[in-house]
């Protein structure tokens, strides 16, 4: 893995004098490889600028070099791109998943239709169901519960009048459940204002005239006459 570039041993010094070994691990060993031709790169040139001049050769033992005939054509040696610099990648830190949200309620997960399933055992040692069969009849309780039923109600349902023969009591269960099912219970109703009735007819014990009133007595003209002859004034006796 370190020749291809997916590791890297560097020895560096420590603060107290000594020297270790720093492993580093890389996702793109093309990148590393870019990386380490460039600092050979560089390390060689500045080899290059540090070393002294060679001294000028003597001409009297410098070779001659022998002419090259006219029709030779020399080519340009062709010019390798440089690699464009890569930059060394940090290493990503995986981040942990979030919890995944809490599963909603559903009738598959009816923790009061299976107790009640549980407990019909106590009412008869034979509705001894398995977890499996639970699991198959919570959501048909669940509905009953849905729809108003109480516990009390469902549990009378399914073990009033069994048989005296229980082959399959999951089965008998079942059908129950489907076939007692109750209706939804009714949307309420908006309350309607009670009506103001009128009055029965009366009949004026003064004119004989009919009139609206809850009681007996006279009608209003009347009552307004009776009314003006007491405020009369009586003349001497």
């Amino acid at each position: 893995m370190e020749a291809y570039g997916y590791l890297e041993r560097v020895r560096q010094r420590t603060d107290d004098g000594r020297m270790v070994t720093v492993t580093i691990s890389y996702n793109n060993p093309a990148a590393t490889r870019a990386r380490r031709a460039r600092e050979t790169a560089e390390q060689a040139k500045r080899r290059t600028a540090v070393e002294p001049p060679c001294s000028s050769p003597d001409p009297a033992r410098t070779p001659t070099p022998a002419p090259k005939p006219p029709h030779a054509r020399t080519s340009p040696r062709p010019v390798r791109p440089e690699a464009p610099p890569v930059r060394a990648e940090t290493p990503r830190v995986r981040a942990e998943p979030a919890p995944p949200p809490p599963e909603p309620r559903t009738r598959e997960h009816h923790p009061p239709a299976a107790a009640l399933l549980a407990n019909l055992r106590q009412d008869d040692p034979r509705l001894l169901l398995s977890v499996r069969d639970i699991h198959r009849l919570t959501p048909p309780v669940a509905a009953w519960l849905e729809r108003g039923a109480s516990p009390e109600a469902v549990r009378r349902a399914l073990t009033t009048g069994l048989p005296d023969t229980l082959r399959h009591p999951a089965a008998l269960l079942a059908h129950r459940l489907t076939d007692l099912l109750p209706p939804p219970l009714p949307a309420a109703s908006p309350a309607v204002p009670p009506r103001d009735h009128p009055s029965p007819l009366q009949t004026c014990d003064g004119c004989d005239r009919a009139f609206r009133a809850p009681t007996p007595g006279r009608c209003r003209d009347c009552r307004r006459r009776a009314t003006a002859a007491e405020c009369l004034p009586t003349g001497p006796g």
